[in-house]
């Protein structure tokens, strides 16, 4: 999980508090929370009393934390810190939340054969996508060989009525593609149960929102331009129930000999991915499952995602992109949100 305020995040940030037409505390009008957490920002708006919002603004943070503290690679007493440093075949206590993700985790893996994985950890840092300097050069072929022999999801074992996990090879896990999608739903979940039925939950970019605004309008969410040289909206779509994630490959890459190297990476190949499609954008009920699936998405190009989707009744927003300009394709369970598309 990176410890920066990207740039990235704070065009997300920016979108949200302009989309959603807020005002900070203002009686009979979205309430909004604001901070920064898990390496990067969060806004949660609440259509709510402004001693109500107050009154959560503790809890909220105290959520969003727990989560860091479970699944963060920065700090080395989390569950996933302890796990990494873990022998093989050892099994390691952790959190009743790390068990349900590093399951949501796995799950998707299964489904995506691989394409997301929560293992491909070492292979990010060997690319200089991860906590260490980057030197911005391709690794050496045995290099990353080496690596991805101990990349693996199948290694994994967990046992859901202990609260353990199990590796039976080598392996480290990075749960940075899925648990700033679980403490969005974490956050709704919390406040839902105070009673507050209108929201909108923004972590990094992931959202979950339900209800609408004061004026009965839904909230309005953007999916941004894939394009690396400036920022701007490419859609916007009204938003009454469910959660919302993207990833793309324009925002974070480099540059060598003329070609460029996403941070995506392909763990069946150990390289960054290298197609036309440079963004996912995936809405469905839980948060978590939106994030793991839409980089398992990109990760697998756009014929292979559509099918997975189609086949799952996934509502995706996929962005091809090539010297002729943009290609959108969506899916069925898409097209029925979402009738007229531009």
């Amino acid at each position: 999980m990176a410890v920066s305020l990207t740039k990235s995040v704070l065009w997300s940030c920016l979108l949200t508090w302009l989309l959603s037409g807020c005002s900070y505390w203002g009686t009979d009008e979205v309430q909004k929370l604001n901070g920064y957490s898990m390496g990067t920002s969060f806004t949660v708006s609440l259509v709510t009393k402004d001693s109500t919002a107050r009154a959560l603004d503790g809890e909220v943070r105290t959520v969003i934390e727990e989560v860091n503290r479970s699944m963060s690679t920065y700090l080395p007493s989390s569950d996933v810190s302890r796990f990494n440093e873990a022998g093989v075949d050892e099994w390691v206590t952790v959190s009743a939340m790390t068990v349900e993700v590093v399951t949501m985790a796995l799950a998707v893996a299964e489904v995506s054969n691989g394409a997301f994985d929560p293992t491909v950890g070492p292979l990010v840092d060997l690319w200089g996508f991860g906590p260490k300097p980057s030197t911005d050069q391709v690794p050496d072929q045995a290099k990353i060989d080496e690596v991805r022999r101990n990349i693996g999801w199948q290694a994994i074992e967990v046992d859901e009525t202990g609260k353990k996990l199990l590796k039976t090879e080598p392996r480290e896990l990075d749960l940075s593609g899925i648990a700033k999608g679980y403490a969005v739903d974490q956050v709704a979940k919390l406040v839902e149960n105070r009673g507050v039925d209108n929201y909108l939950v923004e972590i990094g970019g992931e959202m979950r929102f339900a209800g609408s605004k004061p004026d009965d309008q839904p909230w309005r969410v953007a999916i941004e331009a894939p394009d690396p040289e400036q920022r701007s909206v490419y859609k916007v779509l009204e938003v009454t129930e469910g959660a919302m994630a993207t990833s793309g490959d324009y925002r974070n890459f480099f540059d060598q000999d003329g070609v460029r190297y996403s941070h995506t990476l392909d763990p069946a190949t150990g390289y960054p991915i290298n197609h036309k499609l440079v963004s996912v954008t995936l809405l469905g009920d839980r948060c978590a499952l939106a994030d793991a699936y839409a980089t398992a998405f990109l990760v697998m190009g756009t014929e292979s995602a559509l099918e997975l989707a189609e086949s799952e009744g996934m509502a995706v927003y996929l962005i091809e992109r090539d010297d002729t300009g943009d290609n959108v394709i969506v899916s069925d369970q898409f097209e029925a949100l979402y009738a007229s598309i531009d």
